[in-house]
């Protein structure tokens, strides 16, 4: 059964969410979904929590502050470490929960989120598993790898002038997340229901360069990791998240799939929700 929820961050908004409480007597074991870097749940997390809740684990998904129907006034603005906060405080509320177990709380992060969880696992000894999906790992070569050389001094002028617009109490300038044809555009016009507004402030990317979960990685540990990665990504590259799993220590798991960074939530959603179902059963049980 799914209800909405709003759920309080610690510097006074609300987070909208869905709440999952499976049938039977708890309390549950339970996890906390987060998504990618200006993505919304209804593009596609509902369908991973139905396969959680249905193994009897409470499941909590929410959209980012400054999305969807969460609040925050700077729309459509991602911030990497604002989202960090908001996830513990996410936690809090799914641990406060009377349904929950709040010794059997785990956390399943995608593409950047999927950096989020690997961050949170790294600082948050509360947490009893991690699942990181096709992560971001290094915000830095990844900001690289999205601009091309030969346009780099453009947008870093571009980045400039916004900073000085914003300065003077000018409204953030915007850009396209999903660009016509790209392999984004066809992920959201397979999950999006049509409150996608495809667009993120250009700041964000300033600060998506600034964030680096592949520092955290070797923190989790003893917290049980499990990453799941696609051969064929391009938006966080495939050997970058190898390396980055080789710093992690036991106990750890790498499932990797035949596929790009966004067949996971679409043509691979078997697999990946199966591996992340058995990773959360055998160290949070159900």
């Amino acid at each position: 059964m799914r209800s909405d929820v709003r759920i309080p961050t610690g510097d006074g908004l609300e987070l909208a969410g869905w709440w999952y409480e499976p049938d039977g007597e708890g309390p549950h074991p339970a996890i906390v979904m987060s998504h990618g870097f200006s993505a919304l749940k209804v593009m596609g997390l509902g369908a991973v929590a139905e396969r959680f809740v249905a193994a009897g684990f409470a499941t909590v998904v929410y959209d980012h502050r400054n999305y969807g129907d969460s609040d925050g006034s700077v729309r459509h603005e991602s911030d990497p470490w604002q989202q960090v906060h908001d996830m513990r405080d996410v936690i809090t509320w799914t641990m406060a929960n009377d349904a929950v177990d709040a010794d059997r709380v785990g956390i399943w992060g995608t593409s950047y989120a999927g950096g989020h969880v690997l961050t949170v696992g790294g600082l948050d000894r509360r947490i009893g598993a991690v699942v990181s999906q096709v992560p971001l790992v290094r915000g830095d070569q990844t900001y690289l790898s999205w601009v091309p050389e030969k346009a780099r001094e453009r947008f870093a002028a571009r980045l400039d002038a916004d900073r000085a617009a914003r300065a003077r109490g000018e409204a953030p300038q915007m850009v396209t997340a999903a660009v016509p044809g790209s392999e984004t555009e066809e992920w959201v016009s397979a999950t999006d229901d049509g409150s996608y507004a495809n667009e993120v402030t250009l700041r964000s990317f300033e600060m998506l360069r600034e964030y680096e979960p592949e520092s955290f990685i070797s923190r989790v540990s003893p917290t049980p990791l499990l990453m799941v990665i696609a051969a064929n990504d391009t938006q966080t590259p495939t050997a970058w998240q190898r390396e980055a799993f080789a710093q992690a220590t036991e106990p750890k798991r790498l499932v990797e799939l035949d596929c790009r960074h966004y067949d996971p939530y679409v043509s691979h959603l078997d697999q990946t929700a199966t591996a992340a179902l058995d990773w959360f059963a055998a160290h949070l049980g159900s």
